[in-house]
């Protein structure tokens, strides 16, 4: 399969590396800038670089968008307007997690098959994109679209060792929330951990070795349950008395960390009761010690 990368940024040279790694071709990589055409194109051994959609070649079967977001809309409208592309042999999509397969259909209307094609993985820009790829394989990736499209994008998935999610288009943000929850909240849960261990002071210097056997036995547990199956502690225990003596803690220690203590600890209330650990008595008596001790 020939392949253009329009968007040289972490998505689009991550997987574009594991498309070249399986066999594909990457025949063209499109950015704003040369410098980051040039840098895309080189991890992905293509010489074809530019600035400009022209240097698509007619010969390109799919066209991979991972532009930001923002930029989908117009890059689907300047692509739609390049005269030489056989629009009916090609497939185009993006990789944004707000947008469906709706703004491609400037390109749709030319014959283009089009659909969006999220990855649903996470890609710091602290990271190169070489130290991302092992964990963009084996992943899904939100899909929309016809049912041809989706029958191209599961071909695609395949091609990256991984598998497609259909997302109704209505769902699109709600979707992407989601995603904001499985990866941008966990790391701000690990953020708060963190600053709860320098508080401790104690002879080790970093968290997570410490904290990291009973995260993953926690992932692990509900991997292999459910998270309600999975939820021990206090809370599920109705252990009223200690969750208190932890509010006191955190205002004497870190008190920052009160309101995101307590409304974890309100969903964690919640969770519990839906199953089945504490009754609806217990849940209020908790409810009410936790929002004593804060507000939202």
């Amino acid at each position: 399969m020939n392949i253009a990368i329009v968007g040289a940024g972490k998505v689009g040279s991550v997987l574009g590396k594991i498309l070249v790694e399986n066999g594909e071709t990457i025949v063209c990589v499109v950015s704003r800038t040369s410098k980051s055409a040039h840098k895309a194109g080189k991890f992905l051994k293509c010489k074809n670089v530019s600035t400009s959609l022209a240097a698509i070649s007619p010969k390109t079967d799919l066209v991979l968008i991972t532009t930001p977001h923002r930029a989908v809309v117009e890059v689907a409208h300047k692509l739609a307007a390049v005269a030489h592309l056989n629009f009916k042999r090609l497939s185009v999509c993006h990789a944004s997690g707000m947008l469906t397969a709706e703004v491609l259909e400037p390109l749709a209307k030319k014959g283009a098959v089009v659909f969006s094609f999220h990855p649903l993985q996470t890609f710091p820009r602290e990271f190169e994109p070489k130290d991302i790829v092992d964990s963009a394989r084996g992943i899904y990736f939100g899909v929309d679209g016809t049912a041809k499209a989706v029958g191209k994008a599961k071909q695609l998935a395949k091609k990256l060792d991984g598998n497609i999610i259909l997302i109704k288009p209505e769902m699109r943000t709600f979707y992407h929330a989601a995603c904001v929850v499985a990866s941008n909240h966990l790391t701000t849960m690990l953020w708060i951990l963190e600053q709860m261990f320098a508080a401790l002071k104690t002879n080790e210097k970093k968290f997570y070795p410490v904290f990291e056997p009973i995260i993953r036995a926690t992932l692990k547990n509900a991997a292999r349950t459910s998270p309600a199956k999975a939820l021990s502690g206090p809370i599920a225990r109705g252990g009223i008395e200690t969750v208190s003596d932890h509010f006191e803690a955190l205002q004497r220690f870190a008190p920052n960390l009160v309101p995101y203590f307590g409304s974890v600890s309100a969903e964690t209330t919640r969770l519990a009761e839906a199953k089945g650990s504490i009754d609806r008595e217990q849940a209020r008596a908790l409810y009410k010690l936790i929002f004593s001790n804060f507000k939202f």
